[in-house]
């Protein structure tokens, strides 16, 4: 659900749908599990590959298939017909799945906070939120941006309507830069904020949850509701939880390890990327805040994003 940037690019290298096999050897009995991310891999995945480059998934006695998917808007919808057992995903994505009917539950979060922003250039007009009002926001995801710039805005006194909000699906970045956009919403902090930096362009950055929208978790992993208490999920925590101690420990040796099996992390932006994205990855990615999914619930509903409030324990599970 990222738009597409400048990052697309640097994934290239890697391929959509390339898969990766890690974990346990042939010689030993393992189970096998296949996980779709997001997106081509990056530093918000160092904690899956933390747990390959321990041996924790060996040790959990899984061999555990990483996908980037050739569709990031898909990879939910494929755990469910049952073509993945897990995929990286989006807390607001999977409530407003979860208010629509569609059975996953949240297994662990990889990022358990905010990386999605709203970014204006630093020698641009807009200096607080009510400078906003009338300009042109590129949103690149549907109704969660709409209801993260909805939320923003009423922070100073502004709805939607007094915005043009403009959905794109081609480079924010680059529409930013050359003043097709005064602001783009759906920027992800810990890269498009990061590149515009590296780039010069002195961002100025409106996290949602610093103008009163409930904090969230970015990045979690999902799965079918009805497999949620599968064996292999537990194990799978346990062995993701052990590689992102693993990762805190030595993160140096997870980074190296990662750039010499994906040359396109050794860019300068993956690099800086990497820094800004390990002090965010979660500590304990098994642990669940239901009273966060149940303020963000709430603030979804308010913002017309879902129809309807679902109970957290129909969408999450702790294995």
């Amino acid at each position: 659900m990222r738009q597409l940037s400048r990052r697309m690019a640097l994934g290239k290298a890697l391929g959509a749908g390339a898969a990766l096999v890690l974990g346990a050897p042939p010689a030993r009995a393992t189970d096998s599990l296949r996980v779709l991310l997001d997106w081509f891999v990056d530093a918000n995945h160092a904690a899956l590959f933390a747990a390959h480059y321990s041996g924790a998934f060996t040790r959990q006695g899984l061999a555990v298939e990483l996908t980037p998917p050739a569709d990031p808007n898909t990879p939910p919808r494929m755990v469910v017909a049952g073509q993945a057992d897990l995929a990286v995903s989006y807390q607001p994505q999977l409530q407003i799945l979860a208010a629509e009917g569609v059975p996953l539950a949240r297994i662990a979060s990889l990022v358990a906070r905010p990386l999605n922003t709203l970014l204006v250039l630093g020698n641009g007009p807009v200096r607080h939120v009510a400078d906003l009002r009338g300009r042109r926001i590129g949103i690149s995801i549907g109704g969660t941006d709409e209801a993260l710039l909805g939320g923003l805005l009423a922070s100073a006194g502004l709805k939607l309507t007094d915005v043009h909000a403009i959905p794109l699906t081609f480079d924010l970045e680059a529409a930013l830069l050359g003043h097709q956009l005064d602001a783009i919403m759906g920027a992800m902090r810990n890269y498009e904020q990061v590149d515009l930096a590296l780039r010069g362009a002195s961002p100025r950055a409106f996290d949602p949850e610093a103008y009163g929208v409930p904090a969230w978790d970015e990045l979690i992993l999902v799965a079918r509701r009805d497999r949620a208490a599968d064996p292999r999920l537990h194990r799978f925590t346990l062995a993701l939880t052990e590689g992102t101690r693993a990762l805190r420990d030595n993160p140096e040796r997870i980074r190296a390890a990662m750039e010499a099996d994906h040359a396109e992390l050794r860019s300068p932006l993956n690099r800086a990327a990497w820094t800004a994205t390990l002090p965010l990855l979660a500590d304990d990615p098994g642990a669940l805040d239901r009273t966060r999914y149940e303020r963000f619930a709430s603030f979804l509903l308010q913002q017309g994003a879902i129809s309807r409030t679902v109970p957290v324990a129909d969408y999450t599970a702790t294995p």
